[in-house]
């Protein structure tokens, strides 16, 4: 690969970052409402686009379990707890019938894990308050931006060449220690210790792992992204499957098992 050709995708990557980023920090200052819109509109847009790469049985399928994902997301946070779990499989139940039959596993695990690693954004913001759903945004934007400059530069052995041909131990390596520096400088303001450390790191290797399963489901149906929503990046999956692996982790880390104080 020549020199230019490695960065060829960096100038749409850094447009379309900075219009995400954005949109991302407004919401996350305002909370509420808007906040809630904005993570139903980007699951239902996921969801949309997974159905679409599993192959629906009928052409308005993706649209449908889009916005049906979308509703349910955005009216979880108005609904009591006992129901959010039910809630959450509606589509999940709904789309198995709705995509092609070889497919429908996939779309249960993987639909799974696009809906609750929203519901995980939402439970983290309204349980544990913006500086936690900041460190984990912030963990798993530093991995992906040390490991695509650290891969580019130094290249080396794939990390696994059969799913993912462009993800390099050198950059998954340096996107660990970008989440490592993260966990550091959010210890110093928590009452959380260098034990987050520990756990920025691992949330780092659940976000590549989330990438790494959005790659095998790609690969296995020949596609290269996701869709083309997002210059640079291809599509909503592509930009949050590595979101939503450290969502998930977070999920039963921080909320299940209590691993995540508050900030006094």
């Amino acid at each position: 690969m020549s020199i230019k050709s490695k960065w060829t995708d960096l100038g749409p990557r850094l447009l379309s970052a900075l219009v995400m980023v954005a949109v991302g920090a407004a919401a996350l200052w305002q909370g509420g409402v808007a906040f809630v819109l904005l993570v139903a509109a980007v699951a239902g847009l996921m969801i949309w686009e997974l159905v679409r790469i599993l192959g629906p049985k009928q052409p308005g399928a993706p649209v449908q379990l889009g916005v049906l994902s979308a509703v349910v997301m955005a009216a979880l946070s108005y609904l009591p707890v006992i129901v959010h779990l039910p809630m959450l499989a509606a589509p999940l139940l709904v789309g198995a019938s709705m995509v092609a039959t070889g497919s429908a596993g996939i779309w249960m695990a993987y639909g799974a894990v696009v809906l609750l690693g929203s519901y995980s954004a939402l439970v983290i913001m309204g349980g544990h308050g913006l500086f936690w759903l900041g460190w984990l945004v912030s963990v798993v934007v530093m991995s992906d931006i040390a490991g695509y400059f650290a891969g580019r530069l130094l290249g080396g052995p794939k990390f696994w060449p059969k799913v993912s041909p462009k993800k390099t131990w050198s950059g998954t390596i340096a996107g660990w220690v970008g989440a490592g520096i993260i966990g550091a400088l959010f210890a110093m303001n928590s009452p959380a210790g260098l034990g987050l450390i520990v756990l920025s790191v691992i949330t780092a290797f659940a976000a590549q792992m989330g990438d790494i399963a959005e790659s095998a489901i790609k690969r296995r149906f020949g596609i290269k992204d996701s869709s083309n929503l997002i210059p640079g990046h291809g599509g909503f999956l592509d930009r949050f499957d590595g979101m939503l692996g450290a969502l998930l982790l977070v999920l039963v880390a921080g909320h299940l098992l209590q691993i995540l104080p508050g900030v006094g």
